[in-house]
């Protein structure tokens, strides 16, 4: 590798008004590139609203010369009719214009923000994962409800900047016409304000980012505490972890008033520079008016463009709006240029029963060795149970084995095809999982249970329901399996089987149960055991065990240790290792 530092890409247009770098890294340009996206977006209603746009700039514009053209009319004599019409078209014009503008920018808006959500939603989705674990969960939701919202304003505000800078043009244009003393006066200020947008942005662009980023904390704290809501009431203490939610809010603070204080700053700076400048241009047209070099209709049409081009110099609020596009459109594009899996093949190939083979499998968690050169041969239509002490892998075991984790080195295959080139519909469609806390997914019981298989009938749902043993209480419920899942309340034990309704209802060649029966009592974890036994006959299935009872009934068992494998086999020959024994506590 060479040690010659490449020079960083130049920064053009208002890029160079942005200094992101420093805060974002690479993924500033990554942002950059989305806000280009989003303006090509929408193109009817962009094509409505650049037009509008221009129609309401052109009308501001005119508006001061009809003014002026009546009191020129009225000044000497002659009839004011014509002028009054003109003036009417203008301000009927400018109305139209604004009220199209309107319209369009909300459409726009609407349309650019809902499509940048929906594919930000499939992207997180199809990061698995492993993917996700980049992200914090409050974090995505930030940055999904909030930063997804502001790419879609850039536009508007690109054009407004356009137009402050071409009004601006063209008041300057307009002056000279009139005088060219009034011109000249004018233009002495416009260095002078862009300097000052530009010492503002520079100070202002990192307190920007980083106060979005205090948020996204915040949020992803106050998730975390309503997760384990349970465990800090059972402590006591929600006093120290209301105290650890809202322990950015110093930060917060002292970034938002340095924020404020430089808006505020630039504000009375610009608004002292737009008055000298008001001040400037009416005393040298007092006096052009006085050596009657212009006409009173001329001095008062100066007066409105000189109105018009201070705005132009208000250009903070616009800057500021390109600050937090930028921002929105990075933290968006981090999470879009993440890396998702290939799509693969479409279909398993039908060449197996379900026989699953890891070879070499190693997983690492940082600079942890999760699992650590892991070869297994499961048997077609076995049922193994994987075994070992708290930490010792047999749930990251049971992710590779379905592909819900990828695995750092090594390889998974199914009935020989290899798990890596398979889509994701398509390993769904072989792989069925129930898990510790399954998430009931869905607005009924029904759709719960059918969620991995949407188009499944009633009489299904409830054979399933019926095998997992949650037959008899959901038909309790108000109404049955049309229950909404929000108006339900399950027990731990219920949410399980519920979940291993949903795992029987796929009907795959390969059943992957993790912890999933760690809340039923022993007499129903029996129960469902023999019912599992009779419809899962003939395919694999590979489940997480802590009883020494749930491993005594599979056909072998895989006892992990520190993320190796220390023995495979059947229960009763590994029950003679005391070793084997202390992991039941025995």
């Amino acid at each position: 590798m060479s040690d010659v530092a490449m020079a960083p890409p130049r920064r053009r247009g208002f890029a160079r008004f942005l200094p992101l770098e420093r805060a974002e890294g690479e993924n500033a340009a990554a942002g950059r590139a989305l806000l280009a996206e989003c303006l090509r977006e929408c193109p009817l209603w962009s094509s409505v609203l650049v037009p509008a746009v221009i129609a309401r700039t052109a009308a501001a514009l005119l508006l001061p010369a009809a003014v002026a053209e009546g009191i020129d009319a009225a000044v000497s004599g002659a009839g004011v009719a014509t002028a009054v019409v003109h003036v009417g078209v203008v301000l009927t014009v400018l109305s139209a214009a604004e009220a199209a503008m309107e319209l369009a920018n909300a459409y726009y808006k609407a349309a650019v923000t809902a499509d940048l959500r929906n594919r930000f939603i499939r992207h997180v989705l199809a990061l698995g994962v492993a993917g996700r674990r980049r992200f914090a969960s409050g974090d995505l939701l930030s940055r999904l409800t909030t930063d997804t919202a502001k790419p879609a304003g850039f536009l508007l505000v690109l054009l407004n900047i356009a137009v402050g800078l071409l009004t601006l043009a063209g008041c300057a244009v307009a002056l000279w016409i009139i005088d060219w003393t009034l011109a000249l006066t004018l233009l002495v200020g416009i260095p002078v304000a862009f300097g000052m947008v530009r010492l503002f942005v520079s100070r202002t662009a990192k307190h920007f980012l980083r106060y979005q980023q205090i948020q996204a904390d915040i949020v992803a704290r106050f998730l975390d505490a309503l997760r384990g809501a349970r465990t800090i009431r059972a402590n006591g203490n929600p006093q120290r972890d209301a105290a650890r939610v809202l322990r950015p809010l110093g930060e917060l603070n002292i970034t938002g008033r340095a924020v404020w204080k430089a808006q505020g700053q630039i504000g009375w700076q610009l608004l002292l520079l737009i008055s000298l400048l008001q001040i400037a241009v009416l005393c040298v047209g007092g006096f052009a008016l006085t050596a009657e070099r212009i006409t009173a209709g001329e001095f008062v049409a100066s007066a409105g463009y000189v109105l018009l081009a201070v705005h132009g110099f208000e250009a903070v609020e616009s800057i500021v709006m390109v600050l937090k596009s930028h921002i929105g459109a990075t933290r968006v594009a981090t999470v879009l240029s993440t890396p998702a899996r290939e799509p693969g093949s479409p279909v398993v190939p039908d060449i197996g029963a379900g026989r699953l083979d890891l070879r070499g499998v190693t997983v690492r968690d940082g600079d942890r060795v999760v699992l650590d050169n892991v070869y297994l041969r499961i048997p077609a239509g076995s049922n193994v149970a994987a075994v070992g002490r708290s930490g010792s892998g047999k749930s990251v075991l049971a992710a590779v084995a379905g592909r819900l984790v990828h695995p750092s080195g090594g390889s998974v295959t199914f009935d020989g095809v290899a798990f890596a080139e398979l889509s994701e519909s398509a390993l769904r469609a072989s792989v069925a999982y129930a898990f510790e806390k399954p998430a009931l997914l869905g607005r009924t019981i029904h759709d719960a249970i059918a969620y991995g298989r949407p188009g499944a009938s009633r009489a299904e749902v409830e054979r399933a329901a019926r095998i997992a043993r949650a037959d008899h209480f959901v038909r309790k419920l108000p109404a049955g399996y049309d229950t909404p899942v929000r108006e339900a309340r399950f027990s731990g034990g219920e949410v399980q089987r519920l979940g291993l309704a949903r795992a029987v209802l796929v009907d795959a060649r390969l059943v992957i149960l993790d912890d999933a029966t760690s809340s039923l009592d022993a007499a129903t974890e029996v129960q469902v055991a023999h019912a599992f036994d009779r419809v899962l006959a003939g395919r694999t299935c590979l489940l997480v065990a802590h009883r020494a009872s749930t491993a005594a009934r599979a056909d072998l068992v895989a006892w992990l240790d520190e993320g190796r494998v220390r023995g495979f086999a059947p229960h009763a020959q590994l029950w003679s290792d005391p070793a084997y024994r202390e992991v039941f506590g025995g």
